[in-house]
């Protein structure tokens, strides 16, 4: 099977299960375990993109979280919000200053995946235990490499490789 093909087939049956795990066993969301996914592509794909795609979108969901913590000490005006957004996006990208963080973008979709699963669940960030948007966040961004690097796994065992013999 060609390379297309073989991706083709992982993905889309993978996709089948992270939509089926998500909606119903695993409730995370799928968006954003395929904003991971995308992620560890984006990044290489084989160990060192699981690697380093955990390692930026974990970042981000660090640093989303903190400025989240900080906008709910504030009175939540509008300016307020806006510069401590403003401190965070300063912070990813002098995180992305190191070697094993250097795709800002990989940072900023841990950053957005973790707003986005905030205002998702509509609970606040200070949430106590297992339901706390950051610990959803993180168990969707694990989640969504694993399935990278195991839908990179089964396309490369379903390509046909051809021997070439010589005379």
């Amino acid at each position: 099977m060609k390379k297309t093909e073989a991706y083709t087939v992982s993905i889309g049956v993978l996709a089948v299960v992270d939509t089926w795990l998500t909606g119903t066993i695993f409730p995370v969301p799928v968006w954003v375990t395929f904003i991971a996914w995308a992620s560890f592509f984006v990044l290489g794909g084989g160990r060192a993109g699981f690697v380093k795609s955990v390692a930026s979108n974990l970042t981000g969901l660090v640093i989303a979280s903190l400025t989240l913590l900080c906008i709910a000490t504030t009175s939540g005006g509008a300016i307020a919000v806006a510069v401590l957004v403003g401190i965070g996006s300063a912070a990813m990208v002098q995180a992305s200053r190191i070697k094993l963080l250097d795709v800002l973008p990989a940072i900023v979709w841990g950053f957005a995946s973790t707003v986005g699963t905030t205002v998702a669940t509509g609970k606040a960030i200070t949430t106590a235990g297992i339901g706390n948007p950051a610990l959803v966040a993180a168990a969707a961004l694990v989640t969504g490499a694993v399935f990278g690097f195991v839908s990179e796994v089964v396309g490369e065992a379903l390509q046909f490789r051809r021997e070439h013999r010589l005379g």
